[in-house]
C-alpha cells in the first residue's frame, strides 16, 4: 500500500471506486468533483493543491490516493491550513475507504499516513472532525492519537472535534508518506 498523487494511471480504478460508492455520501469532498473529463479532474485537484482557483471559503488542500498495485482503495484530502470556518467544522483531514475494501483497518493506515504528511508539512496540531454517530471514524481518530476537544452542532448533526499533537512522540505515526 502506498499514497500516490492522482493520475490518469488510476482512471479505471477511480471510476470503479465511484461505482462502489453508489448513493452513499462521498468522503472526502473531492470525490464529488465531476470526473467525466478525467484530465480536467486531475487538473482541478492539482489546482486545489497549489491554491489556484479555489472557491470562496476553501483553503489549499492536497488529495492523495491510497493504492494497492493498480487498485485505488482509499482517498485522503489534507488541508494545508485551516480558516475559521474549517477550524470550526471540517478539520485538516477528510478521508474515505472504498466500500469493497472496508473492515481491513485501511482507514487507520490512511489516517496515519495523512497525519504524517501534515507533520512533515510542519503541522504541530492537527484537527480531525467527524459526526458523533460515526463511531468507526471516531475510533480511527482515537487510535491515531486523537483526543476529543469538543462537540458542536452543525446542520442538526453533532460534530466531534479531535486534536492530534504531532510533537508528542506517541502521536507521531512512523508511516512514510
Amino acid at each position: 500500500m502506498k499514497l500516490v498523487t492522482p493520475s490518469a494511471q488510476y482512471e479505471h480504478s477511480y471510476r470503479r471506486y465511484i461505482e462502489d460508492l453508489g448513493n452513499e455520501e462521498r468522503y472526502p469532498f473531492p470525490l464529488d468533483f465531476d470526473h467525466t473529463d478525467f484530465a480536467a479532474l486531475i487538473s482541478r485537484l492539482e489546482g486545489f493543491a497549489s491554491g489556484n482557483h479555489l472557491p470562496d471559503g476553501y483553503v489549499p488542500s492536497t488529495t492523495l490516493w491510497l493504492v494497492e498495485g493498480s487498485e485505488l482503495v482509499g482517498v485522503t484530502n489534507i488541508r494545508h491550513y485551516l480558516n475559521d470556518a474549517i477550524a470550526h467544522c471540517g478539520g485538516h483531514i477528510g478521508l474515505g475507504i472504498r466500500p469493497s475494501f472496508r473492515g481491513k483497518e485501511l482507514g487507520k493506515l490512511l489516517m496515519e499516513l495523512s497525519i504524517n504528511r501534515l507533520r512533515i508539512m510542519g503541522a504541530e496540531s492537527i484537527h480531525i472532525h467527524c459526526h458523533k454517530d460515526n463511531s468507526a471514524s471516531a475510533n480511527t481518530i482515537k487510535a491515531c492519537g486523537g483526543t476529543l476537544q469538543s462537540e458542536v452542532e452543525v446542520d442538526g448533526y453533532t460534530v466531534q472535534r479531535y486534536l492530534v499533537i504531532t510533537t508528542d512522540p506517541k502521536h507521531c505515526p512512523d508511516q512514510q508518506p
